[in-house]
């Protein structure tokens, strides 16, 4: 576990899961008996975060009531509008907050407590004002890709539907997961535009972000990528399930 003091946990929960093909929210399939939003809910407790504030849309009140615990923070997002207007949405809870903040998604159940410590230690000794969770892919299919400079520096993630083909052909993969010192998130988010193809207001623009004011950014390349990747249909919750049975 983490020795520092000041951690928090936002986990991104909002989403509809349209390819589940069910009108169930997708947070809420369960996996191994469990929700899968209980997996990222067990790691924030794990590392001993001082708040968690869980971002709801789709079926809101019915994700709310499959986890009566007094000391989870609900907060909805209407409309939706993108990952990084789903963060401001937390905002409010962390006015005067100095700590870091964890980003989990809610979709992502094979994520180790081990790995995303690594995360936090990378984060606290790089003294970043954020660090992002990263993997390597033979094909990166849908992902967001991560830019990085000659000599491995990241410079933004991009998003597939906005990237060349150039871009395109990157590896390196966004995974969703982030360490941010708080006051620089929220003044990020804060700024974020919605001038891409979907009109909507992408937390990886953070990246783009902090390199523009000269913050320092960093990443942390998670070894399994299996562990990171997040649930988007039925069969991934199947090899989800085949792979936690494993370890």
């Amino acid at each position: 576990m983490n020795n520092f003091k000041h951690i928090s946990t936002i986990v991104l929960a909002a989403g509809k899961g349209t390819r589940m093909l069910s009108e169930q929210a997708k947070v809420l399939h369960r996996l191994c008996g469990e929700p899968l939003l209980a997996y990222s809910l067990r790691l924030a407790v794990a590392i001993r975060s001082d708040k968690i504030v869980v971002i709801v849309g789709h079926q809101a009140e019915t994700v709310r009531e499959a986890f009566p615990t007094p000391q989870l923070i609900f907060v909805e997002q209407q409309p939706q509008l993108g990952t990084g207007h789903a963060v401001l949405q937390a905002m409010d809870h962390f006015s005067g907050y100095t700590g870091m903040i964890l980003i989990l998604c809610g979709d992502v159940p094979c994520l180790r407590v081990s790995t995303v410590q690594s995360l936090i230690d990378r984060h606290w000794r790089e003294q970043a004002a954020v660090t992002v969770m990263t993997t390597l892919l033979n094909d990166p299919g849908s992902y967001g890709r991560v830019i990085t400079s000659q000599d491995g520096e990241v410079l933004r993630i991009v998003e597939v539907r906005d990237a060349t083909d150039q871009e395109k052909k990157v590896r390196e993969i966004n995974t969703g997961i982030y360490c941010a010192d708080s006051r620089f998130l929220f003044e990020a988010v804060a700024q974020i535009k919605n001038d891409n193809s979907q009109q909507e207001y992408y937390l990886t623009d953070i990246i783009e972000i902090a390199c523009k004011t000269g913050c320092r950014v960093r990443s942390f390349v998670a070894a399994d990528s299996f562990e990171v990747m997040g649930v988007n249909t039925l069969g991934d919750l199947e090899k989800a399930s085949d792979y936690l049975s494993c370890r």
